[in-house]
């Protein structure tokens, strides 16, 4: 099997990279740039580098660097933002601070006729993100792209095979990134695209079965998508061996706690233990406005929920949960910085009870895992069904959390799917809910003066979570959602439409 490697300098999309590798059926592994060495890439037989982007300056005495042997093993090098100037820095060539000349965004990049730039117009929209730039490129590399303030967008040596761009062909932002990076793979490197999801599957299930026998797991289902999914991994991995907590913390959404017991229970004959623990969670939330507070209790409180589960079941060994990516990066593990804390990675106290934490697709984007699951046989509805957080209504209530805020804010938010199944328009929406804001305003029903909570509606499109766009919703569909939720739901006086992207926003408001 043919495999590329990410070599992570600590920027933000390493991850990302990697997935737009597996979307070409080819292996990607990620590692640490201090934790495998030039010869060792030699060896283990990769096809392809790919250096990350990164947040540092490679004039820093602090900043990752590598060992420039890497250029001259005769593997094809592709260096993205951070990596680009890494390798001009290794072979020779000028790195300063932009500036005036930093670019970040949606950036007019124009390329030459180059083997990595096939099937890309001359003039095309890249992702720019970046304070130092290359002014000269090292002796034996060819520019060969430009902007219009940035001299280096893009250099090659082709007799080495070492590519290096200043913009990130990974995001979807960048165009004609997806060609970029398909030309580099397979024309460049001359991988076999020999790599599919069932091999992931296939290998979980592999590796649990060996890693946990004889082990007891206690998994955290919450009923999404993704803990659905680790559930029914893991459960053909250890099957018995394998007991779901669904923790009903009072903060789900309308029918939820019945939905995923019934499905469960039912449909995978699993064992499913669901604790009703609506008062001790809105207790321990009482009076808490701030939001990664909120997340870091909500965190701490589910594990000490499993714990007193585990205690009644006997010996548990491993705590598994259905962490991905996204949760990964915005809690700033590694050398990211904090966006928001999760409850499954940056909310986890300190100390646990449990052996230790197995998360099966932490190395997955939504999209992957929702393929994993179609694989899986898990039926069509659940593994489509909205991404719903952890802390669930939690970090869609503004302000102090209260039973009658989230009885108000679980009727908002069934008003405002129903509207949208009821259009059709479900799989053009990539998650869409209802927020109960912390403000309140002045309206008017039946000649008498209101003073109630505004409600903001909020959809996104997008395929990997890590960027996203608001959605375009047909006015007809905000218009029902609004007349329906001031009529129906008391104490809600106004309804508006958040039409933020992101960035600069996140998907959740908390």
């Amino acid at each position: 099997m043919d495999k590329i490697l990410v070599l992570d300098f600590g920027g933000q999309y390493n991850q990302l990279i990697a997935r737009r590798v597996r979307e070409q059926h080819i292996y990607a592994e990620i590692r640490a740039y201090n934790k495998i060495s030039a010869d060792e890439i030699k060896k283990e037989g990769f096809k392809g580098v790919i250096f990350t982007g990164g947040p540092n300056s490679v004039y820093d005495e602090k900043s990752p660097h590598y060992d420039k042997a890497v250029l001259d093993l005769g593997i094809p090098v592709l260096g993205i933002c951070y990596g680009d100037q890494l390798i001009a820095f290794m072979a020779g060539g000028t790195v300063k601070s932009a500036d005036n000349s930093s670019e970040y965004g949606k950036t007019t990049v124009y390329v030459d006729e180059n083997p990595l730039f096939k099937g890309v117009p001359h003039e095309s929209v890249c992702f720019m993100s970046h304070t130092d730039f290359i002014s000269d490129a090292p002796e034996g590399f060819e520019i060969i792209a430009h902007t219009d303030k940035c001299p280096v967008a893009a250099m090659c040596d082709k007799k080495r095979k070492i590519y290096g761009v200043q913009f990130h062909p990974e995001v979807t932002h960048t165009v004609f990134g997806k060609e970029m990076l398909r030309n580099f793979l397979f024309d460049i490197c001359k991988c076999n695209a020999d790599w599919k999801m069932e091999s992931f599957i296939e290998s979980s299930v592999e590796k649990y079965k060996e890693e946990l026998k004889d082990k007891k797991i206690l998994l955290a289902l919450s009923g999404g998508v993704d803990s659905s999914v680790a559930a029914v991994l893991l459960h053909k991995a250890v099957g018995k061996n394998l007991t779901c907590v669904f923790v009903d913390h009072g903060l789900l959404r309308k029918d939820e706690g019945d939905f995923v017991e019934k499905t469960f229970k039912e449909k995978f004959g699993m064992n499913l233990i669901r604790v009703n623990a609506e008062e001790r969670f809105l207790t321990k939330l009482r009076g808490v406005t701030e939001p990664e507070k909120k997340r870091k209790i909500i965190g701490e409180e589910f594990i000490r929920v499993f714990e007193d589960e585990a205690k009644t079941l006997g010996r548990i060994d491993i705590l598994a949960q259905g962490t991905i990516y996204p949760d990964v990066v915005e809690s700033g593990k590694g050398d990211s910085a904090v966006i928001k804390s999760h409850h499954n990675v940056g909310g986890l106290p300190d100390i646990m009870s449990f052996e230790r934490i197995i998360e099966p697709l932490r190395d997955l984007f939504k999209d992957e895992v929702r393929e994993v699951g179609e694989k899986l046989g898990i039926p069509h509805e659940l593994v489509w069904r909205q991404p719903f957080p952890g802390p669930g209504l939690a970090v869609r209530i503004i302000g102090e959390i209260t039973k009658e805020k989230a009885d108000l804010l679980r009727e908002a938010d069934a008003i405002f799917r129903e509207e949208i199944a009821k259009a059709g328009i479900e799989s053009e929406v990539s998650q869409y809910f209802a927020v109960l804001t912390d403000l309140r305003s002045v309206g008017v029903m039946g000649d008498a003066r209101t003073y109630g909570y505004t409600v903001a509606l909020r959809a996104v499109t997008t395929d990997d979570f890590m960027t996203a766009e608001w959605s375009r919703l047909p006015y007809e569909v905000l218009e029902k959602s609004s007349s329906r939720i001031t009529n129906e739901v008391a104490g809600v006086s106004r309804v508006v439409y958040d039409i933020t992207s992101k960035p600069p926003a996140t998907v959740e408001w908390e």
